[in-house]
């Protein structure tokens, strides 16, 4: 079920949107999950969101994005953007490129045409994945002499609190899907992901990463290394601590009424809260999205926040309780 994408408007707005391929289709090597991270970044410039954290799989992804307030974008900004789209243009895409700078700079219809038409596709995380599937659709077709569509749904997406322990331990689940499909022990080893780019000295990936702990650390070392706490609990190391229980282990203890583990080893199962709680942040950030969630959906009673279970989560709440299978 594709969840809808709650609009925040006047502030800068966090949202994890994942995507799956055609029946979960395992479709993408090493060269395929190249070409997607590379486009991620592209099209995240072009439409003027923020990346904080991704991951790419064989049969889907995982993106975690800021979009940031609304600002008049200059033209000379518009054809930067423009250009980001086609590193290696065409003689016909630089000669398009060349007509609308010089219809920018006469100004008149054309012109105000333009700006319509390119700052329709900036600013919003919907425009941000629809071109993203577009794209690489099209490369990934053509590459294969490949015929229909590649992605399953249009894409799902969770509202997340901006700062703390709601945005931190969202990046840090999405950094450990190589660790729950069993690629690798570590996420660092794992090349198509946002924090092993932040290790590898990705200028991009490390200020995402810094965006991701600003409200406790300053500063990429820091940064660096709180996250690794997070992901691998206080050893901050798979080996270290006995905190990286396995996925089989996990699920086990679940098993049991009221078993709680910690936010480490919980991390290595699958999650169903943060793709489908819709929601995500403390109580009172959650509260403040509930006239809006019922008005959306026709609702004759207001939702309430829902708290996470199963693990020391602290003040994360969700706005879909999601009673069946949380886990797996």
């Amino acid at each position: 079920m594709r969840t809808r994408r709650l609009k925040v408007h006047g502030r800068p707005a966090v949202y994890h949107c994942m995507t799956r391929t055609v029946n979960g289709e395992p479709l993408f090597k090493d060269r395929e999950k190249e070409v997607l991270r590379k486009m991620l970044w592209q099209v995240a410039d072009f439409c003027g969101v923020e990346v904080l954290t991704y991951c790419v799989m064989s049969n889907h992804f995982h993106v975690l994005v800021r979009v940031p307030d609304l600002i008049r974008i200059t033209d000379g900004e518009l054809m930067r953007r423009y250009r980001v789209l086609y590193p290696k243009p065409t003689k016909y895409q630089a000669e398009s490129a060349k007509v609308m700078e010089r219809q920018l700079q006469e100004g008149g219809k054309e012109a105000d045409a333009i700006r319509i038409r390119l700052q329709a596709r900036m600013g919003d995380v919907s425009e941000f994945m629809k071109a993203v599937k577009q794209r690489f659709s099209v490369w990934y077709n053509r590459t294969h002499e490949r015929y229909g569509t590649l992605w399953s749904e249009r894409f799902k997406s969770v509202l997340v609190e901006g700062r703390g322990n709601p945005l931190q331990t969202m990046a840090a689940y999405i950094d450990l899907n190589p660790v729950r499909a069993g690629l690798v022990d570590d996420p660092k080893d794992y090349r198509f992901c946002g924090y092993a780019e932040a290790v590898a000295g990705s200028g991009g990936a490390r200020k995402g990463l810094s965006r991701i702990w600003s409200d406790r650390v300053a500063g990429i070392p820091e940064a660096l290394r709180s996250h690794r706490a997070l992901i691998f609990g206080k050893g901050s190391a798979p080996a270290e601590g006995k905190q990286s229980i396995d996925r089989k282990k996990a699920l086990k203890v679940l098993e049991k009424e009221g078993a709680v583990l910690p936010k480490a080893a919980i991390l290595r199962c699958r999650v169903r809260y943060f793709s489908d709680g819709a929601i995500l942040g403390s109580k009172a950030f959650v509260k403040g999205y509930v006239d809006a969630w019922q008005m959306e959906r026709g609702r004759q009673r207001p939702p309430k926040p829902c708290d996470l279970q199963g693990a020391d989560w602290g003040d994360l709440a969700v706005i879909r309780g999601l009673r069946r299978q949380i886990f797996g």
